[in-house]
């Protein structure tokens, strides 16, 4: 029985499906056993291929392009970067029975990141790493775009789906917490270096191994834009000590730091009522992220209240 889905356009993936697109286009790996992994991944559903590959292939039409950006750009990143990443060891071709690209990847050994797995200030410490060096990387003029759209026009959106999210979250702190992030000044790439971003820094994507963080996973929103866009681990990762470790290795300013804050708080303001029932446990982690934020938000409101009163 194919896992259920998590959107209304979804393709079906399942071992049989791989099965086939294997024993057509890479027969040297057909003798391989193939088997379901579950993960909480919504972009790509995941097929294990032995114990050394795993098989990627796009869950809907629109994100398939994403796959294809990822197969492209990262390789030429890959060796500047100080954690393992995805390695293609195959594509695929589309077909009736699947019409978008897939690939093989090998298989990277580990468990996604959870608060309590490893010391968390040397985590972000290490993934503070990752990002400078990702961000060192030379910018051509033919990298794609990555990042978010400005905070002002995800301001609807965001509004909506914490107001649909009430009955899980505090919306009217997190509304608040929404409209201080609003506030901060946008990334205006004549006066700021665009650089490159992983765009989707989630635990799920991040793996610890042998006792410390070790991979980052899913590229799919690779490209280059505003450093903010990868500041959001501070959020969606940490605790206030892994934040505060975090921001000082990247050496993030107020603008950055603020702007970050808002795209964490409206990423996961947006992933918990859509994923509420398909995905319980990724709704879970977004509620998280906004717990973390709201945090966050008070320490601010009380560092603020101290020098006031301190006048």
């Amino acid at each position: 029985m194919p896992p259920a889905r998590m959107h209304e356009d979804e393709l079906v993936v399942d071992e049989h499906l791989v099965r086939r697109l294997v024993a057509g286009q890479l027969p040297h790996l057909a003798h391989l056993p193939v088997r379901r992994f579950a993960s909480t991944g919504t972009v790509n559903a995941i097929i294990r291929l032995g114990d050394d590959l795993y098989a990627r292939l796009p869950r809907v039409a629109a994100w398939a392009d994403d796959l294809v950006k990822e197969l492209e750009w990262l390789p030429r990143l890959a060796p500047a970067l100080p954690l393992t990443v995805p390695e293609p060891v195959a594509v695929g071709r589309p077909t009736d029975a699947f019409p978008h690209p897939w690939a093989i990847f090998r298989w990277v050994p580990g468990s996604p990141y959870a608060v309590g797995a490893v010391d968390e200030v040397t985590a972000a410490r290490r993934l503070a790493g990752f990002v400078s060096a990702l961000r060192e990387v030379a910018v051509p003029v033919q990298a794609p775009a990555g990042g978010r759209r400005p905070l002002a026009e995800l301001d609807a959106a965001t509004r909506d789906a914490l107001e649909r999210s009430r009955h899980l979250v505090d919306a009217d702190a997190a509304l608040a917490a929404w409209d201080r992030a609003r506030q901060a000044p946008a990334f205006d790439p004549l006066e700021s270096r665009r650089v490159w971003l992983h765009g989707d820094l989630l635990p799920p994507n991040v793996l610890v191994n042998g006792g410390h963080l070790a991979a980052v996973l899913d590229f799919g929103s690779l490209g280059v834009g505003d450093p903010a866009a990868d500041a959001i681990a501070a959020w969606t990762m940490f605790t206030r000590a892994g934040r505060t470790a975090y921001r000082e290795a990247l050496g993030v300013d107020d603008a950055t730091w603020e702007r970050a804050r808002g795209y964490a708080l409206t990423q996961a303001a947006l992933i918990v009522p859509y994923y509420e029932h398909s995905n319980p446990d990724f709704s879970a982690m977004a509620r998280r992220t906004i717990a973390m934020v709201l945090e966050d938000a008070r320490d601010v409101g009380n560092v603020l209240s101290q020098s006031d009163s301190a006048r």
